[in-house]
């Protein structure tokens, strides 16, 4: 099953975001499960949040890598929404 991860960012978190950003990426390669990924630009082309599209086998386990996802941990997200998602294009 595929699930979107749709986060937004605390204001002015954009140093918290590159400090943690190596620890991200390599939960990303560790664990397999991410089809897709890449940040969300403000008006200033800084990154501001994250879309991320899971294969997982159900919600439980997407929030839960959600929830172990470094950058989650460093507290980096004002908001997290993860949801059931149907590829349609591409």
């Amino acid at each position: 099953m595929l699930f979107a991860l749709i986060c937004h960012d605390k204001p002015n978190a954009l140093q918290t975001r590159l400090d943690n950003r190596a620890a991200h990426l390599d939960h990303i390669t560790q664990s397999g499960v991410v089809v897709q990924a890449g940040p969300f630009l403000d008006t200033d082309g800084q990154m501001c949040g994250s879309l991320l599209i899971l294969n997982a086998g159900s919600l439980a386990e997407a929030q839960d890598w959600a929830a172990r996802d470094p950058y989650a941990l460093a507290g980096l997200f004002e908001r997290v929404t993860v949801i059931e998602w149907k590829k349609v294009i591409g």
